[in-house]
């Protein structure tokens, strides 16, 4: 008699690691965010750094020349420059710094909506404690530490820094008929034929021709008629434009 003998399970594998912030909107749409690391971040404000330094620098030589009033004027702009510039940035350009622009990036609210002032106003105010004791150490701490990234002040301010996501573009096909397929095709299938439609105009007639027979074989389309035949069912899969 065989006893029955309990094969040893296997612990359950982790979930892979995962960088998108979902949010959900009012509309109950998914929305898919990826939050930006402290490298990116980094370089963003490096630059946004560079540039109120250039200004700053251009607007004191201008004020040396008016003696004591250009010094008095000059401590207003350093203070107006030093905490205004990300401020108006970030709410009158839709999150974007020069230096976020520049890295692809934006701030929003943790909900996925535009930031307002005084998000921008806490979490730029709050950059202070985020330098502590020296050279953004605590900031640094808070974003490697964070699963989305946060300094303090994007968590004291309800607010993430993200990529900014492209507009998807239509794919541009060659003119063709719509036609549907002669067989039932699967997503593969469905995507290597959009893949070869999209992809005509990079390639020579040759390998044109060469991708266009393989493609047809399963499809049953004779080989003189497969470019065209091929290209009014990637149309007819993208559907109406």
């Amino acid at each position: 008699m065989l006893e029955n003998t309990a094969l040893p399970r296997k612990a359950p594998l982790n979930p892979p690691l995962d960088t998108r912030y979902q949010v959900e909107t009012p509309e109950g749409i998914d929305l898919p965010l990826r939050p930006a690391g402290l490298m990116v971040r980094s370089l963003a404000f490096g630059i946004d750094l560079g540039i109120r330094g250039a200004i700053l620098g251009v607007l004191f030589l201008l004020l040396a020349f008016l003696g004591q009033l250009g010094m008095g004027l000059g401590s207003l702009l350093l203070f107006a420059v030093s905490w205004w510039y990300m401020v108006l940035f970030e709410v009158l350009r839709q999150g974007r710094s020069p230096g976020k622009q520049w890295m692809g990036l934006r701030v929003i609210h943790d909900d996925g909506t535009p930031i307002g002032w005084s998000a921008s106003l806490l979490r730029n105010l709050l950059r202070f404690v985020d330098l502590l004791p020296f050279g953004y150490f605590l900031g640094a701490i808070s974003c490697l530490q964070h699963p989305t990234f946060k300094r303090l002040g994007d968590i004291a301010a309800g607010t993430l820094v993200v990529y900014s996501e492209h507009a998807l573009l239509r794919p541009q096909l060659p003119d063709a008929q719509p036609r549907s397929s002669p067989v039932p095709l699967n997503l593969g299938e469905q995507r290597a034929l959009l893949a070869f439609a999209e992809r005509q105009a990079e390639l020579s007639p040759a390998r044109v021709n060469e991708l266009a027979a393989l493609l047809a074989q399963p499809l049953h389309i004779s080989a003189p008629k497969a470019v065209s035949e091929l290209n009014g069912i990637a149309r007819g899969l993208l559907g109406p434009t």
